[in-house]
C-alpha cells in the first residue's frame, strides 16, 4: 500500500495489518484500549479492528486524548524526515566534503542509524547517493565543455580514474565526445508512418537512443547538436523493423539494444519499467517503491516522463493510483491504444 492510496480507510487498514514502512508519517493508528497511537509499521500485536481509529494528523491523535507509542515512537517520524532532508541538502551542496561520520553530526544520529534512515527513504546509503550526485554533475557539466579534465576535478572527483570507473556504462560515448555534443558520434535516423503516428527512431552504433510519436527530426539536434545524424541506411534496416514490430504488435522487446543514459533514480525507474509484464500497469507509487524510494513518487513521475524511448521502455504502463489513465508525452490517444492492444483487446 501507498502514499498515494492512503486517504482510503480500508487502504489504511491494509497498510497497518501489513506493517507498511511506506505508510510511515501518512498517517497514525490510534489504540483506545492502551490509550497511544502508532506507526503504520509498529511491530507491536495488532489490536481488534473496533479498537483503532486512523488519524491524518498526530495532531488530531493527540487531541482525542492518545500519546505516542514508546516502542515505535511515531512523534519522530517529523525528526526522522527533517534529518534526511538536511543530509539532502548539505550533499546536494557538495557531494564530496561530507562523510557519514560528518552527516551523522551534523543531524544527531548515530552514523548506523542514519545510514540505516537514509537508505529506507532514498533507497542509496549517503555515500552511493553522493556519487551518483557527483556523476550527474559532471555529466552536465561535460555539455559545452573544453577541459574534460578540469570538469571531472570540478564535479569532485579525486582523480580521472575514478570519474571513468563511476560513469562506466552510464554513457553511450567517452566522456570527451559527450563534451563535445556528441562530435564523432553517428546516429541514424528515420521517420516512419505507424498506426499511432509518425514515429521517429533514432540509434547509435550501441543502441536505439531515441524514440518519440508525432516528433520532428529537429529533436535530435537538441541532445546531440554535433553529431553526425545520418537518414536511414542498411545497417539501422533490420533494427528499425524490430522497433516498427514492438509498436504495432506488441512483444518482447529485451532483443532491442537501447543506448539512454539518465541519473541513478532515472535509471533505476526506466528499469523497473521494463519489468512490467505486458497486459499490466503500475501506479507511480508503486513505481517509486519498486525504484526503491516509496516517498518519491513526484521524482518517479519526472523520471517517468524523461523516458528518451517511448513503448521500449514502457512508461505509458504508469497509471494514476485511482485508475485514471494519467497524461503521457505523446497524449492520452496513443497511451490508451498500447495498453489496449497489449491487453489483447481488440
Amino acid at each position: 500500500m501507498m502514499m498515494g492510496d492512503l486517504l482510503d480507510h480500508t487502504a489504511m487498514e491494509a497498510a497497518f495489518a501489513a506493517r507498511d514502512r511506506a505508510a510511515d508519517g501518512c498517517f497514525v493508528v490510534g489504540v483506545l484500549t492502551t490509550g497511544i497511537y502508532c506507526r503504520p509499521s509498529c511491530p507491536a500485536r495488532r489490536p481488534k479492528p473496533e479498537n483503532t481509529r486512523f488519524y491524518l494528523k498526530e495532531e488530531d491523535a493527540q487531541a482525542a486524548g492518545l500519546r505516542p507509542c514508546r516502542r515505535c515512537r511515531p512523534d519522530e517520524v517529523a525528526r526522522d524526515r527533517a534529518a534526511i532532508d538536511r543530509v539532502l541538502a548539505l550533499l546536494k551542496r557538495d557531494p564530496s566534503a561530507h562523510g557519514l561520520d560528518a552527516l551523522a553530526d551534523e543531524v544527531g544520529y548515530s552514523p548506523s542509524h542514519l545510514q540505516r534512515l537514509f537508505k529506507r527513504d532514498i533507497g542509496l546509503s549517503p555515500a552511493a547517493y553522493a556519487r551518483a550526485l557527483r556523476s550527474q554533475r559532471a555529466q552536465d557539466m561535460l555539455q559545452g565543455a573544453s577541459d574534460v579534465t578540469d570538469v571531472i576535478y570540478k564535479a569532485g572527483f579525486e582523480s580521472p580514474s575514478r570519474f571513468y570507473a563511476a560513469m562506466e556504462g552510464r554513457l553511450g560515448m567517452t566522456p570527451s565526445v559527450w563534451a563535445k555534443g556528441g562530435e564523432g558520434m553517428t546516429i541514424r535516423w528515420a521517420l516512419v508512418k505507424t498506426s499511432l503516428g509518425e514515429m521517429l527512431v533514432a540509434a547509435s552504433d550501441k543502441g536505439v537512443c531515441r524514440l518519440a510519436f508525432n516528433t520532428p527530426a529537429e529533436d535530435l539536434v537538441k541532445t546531440f547538436p554535433r553529431a553526425t545524424l545520418v537518414p536511414g541506411g542498411d545497417a539501422f534496416t533490420e533494427l528499425l523493423g524490430k522497433v516498427i514490430a514492438a509498436v504495432e504488435s506488441p512483444s518482447d522487446v529485451s532483443d532491442i539494444p537501447l543506448d539512454v543514459q539518465g541519473t541513478a533514480f532515472q535509471e533505476r525507474v526506466w528499469q523497473q519499467l521494463r519489468l512490467i509484464p505486458k497486459g499490466e500497469t503500475r501506479s507511480y507509487a508503486e513505481l517509486a517503491a519498486a525504484a526503491g524510494n516509496p516517498k518519491a513518487m513526484r521524482a518517479a513521475g519526472s523520471a517517468n516522463g524523461a523516458n528518451p524511448v517511448a513503448v521500449l521502455i514502457p512508461c505509458h504502463r504508469v497509471i494514476r493510483a485511482d485508475g485514471s489513465i494519467g497524461g503521457y508525452a505523446f497524449g492520452t490517444a496513443i497511451k490508451e491504444e498500447l495498453l489496449r492492444r497489449e491487453k489483447g483487446e481488440s
